[in-house]
């Protein structure tokens, strides 16, 4: 395969739906797999949505998860401007062209005249559809004569170009993802190509641009598919050789019924978007992943398995991996369920990865008030001991946080587990086994600590689980010797002196 080429075309309407990122990372995937080109195109002709600041949270988004695109707003501007707000002197050409071959046409409809046909169609239960079944009893070129026509656009009035939709024909189109479609095209209405603003919609634009800017493959999600008729038709309109199409499936809630949105994020305590957001107009601010905690491998290897499956059993892949594992013929039609549980069982196997001294710098910046003069080397020896169990950062102080504070509170069900009759001598006779080791290590300890219960027919629980108590506040956490080793000698004896004075 020659030339790929691929693009993501987002609207900078606000913050990128996760769903956005898969079909970003679907498209850079493909690229990079034929030796490619991924492209970000910003679909910005719809004004009135436009959201100051989107068009930069696209890029760093993207930038985060690792899939920076090759050709771009600012970056390697071969097919440029990559802006279509930029391009819009572009596109009145092309939809004037098609009004010229008879391919499309002016029409001069009110809002408030197809407003009024909507509801008169559904008063007889019916369904009112712009096309070749009603166009010739509307006001546009095709019913009126040509003076007319010249008449009206002399005058300024306002008016739209739509695109003419052929009747009585089967249209057969190829989806790599789902094969043959069939369409009838007497179902289809006469879209609007160019709007009355002077601004292009994005079936003109979305054409022209992947035209202009030579895309080979279009992959977008399946919400599109519904538009894949008519863009296949302007493409044949233009006499222009169509790209290949891919729909990708929908990303749907948990449930799996219905499609994944921000509502099921907030509800269930998981975040939708990339990167946190904040609404300026009201203040909200949505989660992101990257706040979250999740490393960006992590969101790549979930985002590509939804919807996407190599085959094997193996779920565990780098980005090079993705990039040489990644077919489109593998691309499940079915939506794919979004699972909360599954996004953290990769993160969990992302931190088991990562630099412990990496993880001890973010540990340190995420408890600033309570790590800020601890050496970074000590936090770095806590976190080797805790990290199995971490899936975030912030898990570290739940999992560790007696490494670096005496504890001031005990669990109330592990002092009636630990703590006998007999325990208080113990642990007093266990400070004096303390002060004897002279060289304080893991294994001295272990082997003095251990023969001093043994050679003294001591159950190990009724040392341990007391001893425990003492240095974690509660029955849980690594290793009681490598913990005491942490810690040092004097804090694991003034830990265990604390103890028997609270509960003597």
């Amino acid at each position: 395969m020659e030339n790929v080429r691929v693009r993501f075309a987002p609207s900078p309407t606000g913050p990128l739906h996760i769903g956005g990122v898969r079909t970003a990372l679907f498209n850079y995937l493909f690229a990079k797999k034929h030796g490619g080109t991924f492209v970000l195109r910003i679909e910005d002709t719809d004004q009135n949505r436009y959201v100051e600041g989107a068009e930069n949270y696209i890029v760093e988004a993207l930038k985060w998860c690792g899939i920076p695109f090759d050709e771009g707003p600012g970056k390697n501007e071969t097919y440029g401007p990559y802006r279509q707000s930029e391009r819009k002197h572009l596109y009145k050409a092309y939809a004037d062209r098609l009004v010229a071959e008879g391919k499309a046409y002016y029409a001069f409809d009110t809002a408030e005249e197809l407003d009024f046909h909507r509801k008169d169609h559904e008063q007889k239960g019916k369904t009112f559809i712009y096309n070749w079944h009603n166009r010739l009893k509307l006001k546009n070129a095709l019913a009126l004569s040509a003076e007319e026509v010249e008449a009206k656009l002399a005058a300024g009035q306002d008016y739209v170009i739509r695109f003419k939709s052929p009747q009585d024909e089967t249209l057969h189109l190829e989806d790599i993802i789902r094969g043959n479609i069939k369409i009838d095209t007497n179902t289809l209405d006469d879209k609007v190509l160019f709007k009355a603003d002077g601004m292009p919609t994005y079936h003109l634009a979305n054409i022209v641009d992947d035209h202009l800017m030579e895309i080979t493959h279009v992959i977008r999600g399946e919400e599109w598919l519904p538009s894949l008729a008519l863009h296949v038709q302007l493409y044949e309109a233009f006499g222009w050789e169509a790209p290949k199409f891919a729909h990708l499936p929908l990303i749907l809630k948990p449930t799996g019924k219905g499609k994944l949105s921000k509502r099921d994020g907030d509800k269930l305590g998981f975040p939708v978007f990339p990167l946190a957001w904040k609404d300026e107009k009201t203040g909200d601010v949505s989660r992101g992943y990257r706040e979250d905690g999740y490393f960006p491998e992590a969101v790549v290897n979930f985002l590509a398995f939804l919807g996407w499956n190599p085959g094997t059993e193996q779920e565990l892949f780098s980005l090079d991996a993705l990039v040489a594992a990644f077919d489109l013929a593998k691309v499940n039609k079915a939506g794919a369920r979004f699972d909360p549980d599954k996004t953290k069982w990769f993160n969990h196997h992302y931190m088991q990865e990562q630099p412990n001294h990496l993880l001890a710098e973010q540990f340190k910046i995420a408890y600033a008030d309570k790590l800020n003069a601890i050496d970074t080397a000590y936090i770095e020896l806590v976190i080797a001991l805790i990290k199995e169990r971490a899936t975030f950062v912030y898990d570290f102080w739940d999992l560790g946080h007696f490494f670096f504070e005496t504890p001031t509170e005990l669990d109330e069900k592990a002092v009636k587990k630990a703590w006998k009759e007999d325990t208080e001598d113990l642990m007093k006779e266990l400070v004096l086994v303390i002060e004897s080791v002279d060289v304080f290590t893991v294994e001295n300890m272990q082997q003095i600590i251990k023969g001093w219960i043994t050679n003294n027919n001591i159950g190990f629980g009724k040392v341990m689980m007391p001893l425990r108590l003492a240095l974690v506040g509660a029955l849980q956490g690594p290793d009681v010797f490598e913990i005491m080793f942490l810690i040092g000698k004097n804090e694991s004896i003034q830990r265990i002196e604390n103890l028997i004075h609270t509960l003597q």
